[in-house]
Formats: structure tokens, sequence, C-alpha cells
């Protein structure tokens, strides 16, 4: 990957940089047919936007066509049809300019074993046209805690340390757009709250961040919004406290005052279990019913109240919930369209 010029920053010229980071219409790649093997279409009509600034998560199972959409953004795959723009560069009518707008971690630990960190930092910066004097290489192997193995061949480093080289890498050109792949596989949760911490301080500096990963909490804590895509198909894309309130589902559990042997009668007209002699679960959906409906139905069963507590869907829920049923997922996904 080799550029003349020093990549865009995120703060250069803001009043000249592009409403959308990444934009991605109709992209479709179908692999050939190769021997026994049958042509495999890995996107499908894939329509997406990423906003400028925003710290974005892309979900889905293995196989579902993610690292093939990484690949096109990246310039290692060529798509079949539609378009993809980074940075408001088309990936063909300008692919050096698109590449240069990019920084990707890939999930393979692609690293020449036999150069120091710094080395690699320093080779990487010049392939991108990054002066000398701009260079951040002692700065970018603090943020991902390689400053005291900096001068260490790469083939001593742990997995994790290599991982988070990889990151390091990505970032030597200050790109606009930094693409996470699985970038903490591996990686000691000390280890990635440290990474966490830095590209949080990256995207509030302007950087765009595209995130994947399976450590699904992460991507709710972290990520503005979120695309979820199954079998080569965008199924879902909105805010995460908007995806996870789709799901329409909540459970309320309740410690009752003495033991009862079966649910009473009159909680006939709920969804209740009784997992324990003292314990209610009901199970509801908030835009239908209230906390207080369901407390006031069981006070007037004649059943004491001693405590409660609420348990919501998570992105987790709604994640498994999508991807299990792809022949709804897409009838809703081309209702949307």
């Amino acid at each position: 990957m080799d550029t003349t010029q020093p990549a865009p920053t995120p703060d250069a010229r803001p009043d000249a940089a592009p409403r959308y980071a990444i934009e991605i219409a109709g992209l479709t790649k179908v692999y050939a047919a190769a021997g026994k093997s049958a042509a495999k279409r890995a996107l499908d009509q894939v329509d997406l936007t990423v906003r400028r600034g925003e710290l974005f998560g892309l979900l889905g199972p293995n196989g579902a066509g993610k690292s093939t959409l990484i690949n096109i953004l990246a310039g290692l795959v060529n798509k079949t049809s539609g378009t993809a723009r980074i940075w408001d560069l088309d990936i063909d009518g300008d692919s050096r300019g698109a590449r240069g707008a990019i920084g990707i971690v890939p999930q393979e630990l692609n690293i020449d074993p036999f150069f120091t960190p710094r080395e690699l930092l320093d080779v990487q910066a010049g392939l991108y046209g990054v002066p000398k004097a701009e260079r951040r290489t002692d700065e970018i192997l603090a943020a991902v805690g390689l400053a005291d193995r900096a001068d260490s061949y790469a083939r001593t480093l742990s997995g994790g340390m290599r991982r988070r080289l990889l990151v390091a890498k990505a970032m030597v050109h200050s790109p606009p757009v930094l693409v996470l792949d699985e970038p903490t596989a591996g990686v000691d949760v000390e280890l990635r709250q440290m990474l966490w911490a830095y590209v949080r301080e990256l995207n509030a500096r302007g950087t765009t961040v595209l995130l994947t990963t399976h450590y699904l909490p992460e991507v709710e804590q972290l990520c503005d919004r979120i695309a979820i895509i199954n079998h080569g198909r965008l199924i879902a894309c909105d805010t995460t406290a908007a995806l996870v309130a789709r799901l329409d589902r909540k459970e309320l559990r309740v410690t009752i005052d003495r033991d009862l042997a079966e649910v009473p009668p009159a909680l006939d007209g709920c969804e209740v279990s009784l997992p324990q002699p003292r314990l209610l679960v009901f199970r509801y959906r908030p835009s239908r019913t209230r906390v207080g409906d369901l407390l006031a139905v069981t006070r007037d069963a004649g059943i004491g109240i001693v405590d409660l507590s609420t348990e919501e869907s998570d992105l987790e829920d709604i994640f498994l919930e999508l991807t299990r049923a792809p022949a709804a997922a897409k009838s809703e996904a081309a209702a949307r369209r």
C-alpha cells in the first residue's frame, strides 16, 4: 500500500470534511465457483453509510460478510458491483486517495518477525509518505502499551502484543477513518481497556471508527450506531438504544413474602413463572404493560412484595433474534428500502 502524499487527517480543513466517512451503495461480491464449490454471494446489495466522527459497530456471525466488506474498502478484494466511497473518495476512481484515508486493523497477524515495533511503524509511515518530523511512533507505541518493547523483535512478542502492534501500524498516517476488525482478540482485560481508551480519544479528536467484534457488551458501550449483517445482507442499522428497544421485551423479578407452590390463579392473565417458592418472574412488553400494573395485580392477589428488580434486553438478545431468523430479517430489511 504505497502513497506519495500524506493521508488526510481528521481535523484537516474541517470546512471541507465530508458528511459521511464511508458511503456504500448496492455493494455486492460474488466469489466464482471453484472446483466442486458453487459460486458464493458474500455480499448482496449492501447499502450503508457511516457518518463522519461516528464510532460505528458492524456485527454479524462468522461468514456473514463483514470481512469481505472490510477487505473491499481496504482494496484487498475486488467488488462485483456497487459503489464504495471513503472520505468522499471513490475506491475505484481514486483508489490511492481512498486507501490513504483509511487505516485497517485486520484479523490476521501479518507482522514481519525480524523487525522491531519501532522499525515497523517507521516503515509503515514511510509507505504512507509521512515526513519524519511528523511521525508519532513513540506516542502510538505508548498508547497501545508497547513502549517498553519498542526495540524488541516482533517475533518475541506475545499474541496479544502483536495484535496491539497491528493497531499501531494502522494509526501511523493519522487516517480520518479507522477500521478495527476484531482488534481485541487475544488481548487481556487491562490492555483491552487501554486500547478502548485510546480509541475513544481518537474518536473524540475526530477520527471515524468502524469496529467489528464478537464482544457485544463492548459494542453496546462504545458505539453510536450499529449495523448487523447476515448472509451477506444488511438486516438492521440503527442506534444502539433503538436496536435494543426493538425487541420490546423486559423481565420483572419479584421477591414475595411467603412460599408458593404454584402461580396463583389471579395472575393467569400475565406471562409469569415461579422458578423459586418466593420468586415470581414476569415477562412483558414495555410498550404495552407498565411495571406498576404488574405490581398492582400481585398486591391484589394478596401477595406481599419484599423486593423487586428488572432485567432489560441487551444487544446480544437483539443480535440473536435477528441472526437466528434470517428470512424474517431479510423481509424486514426489504420493507425498509
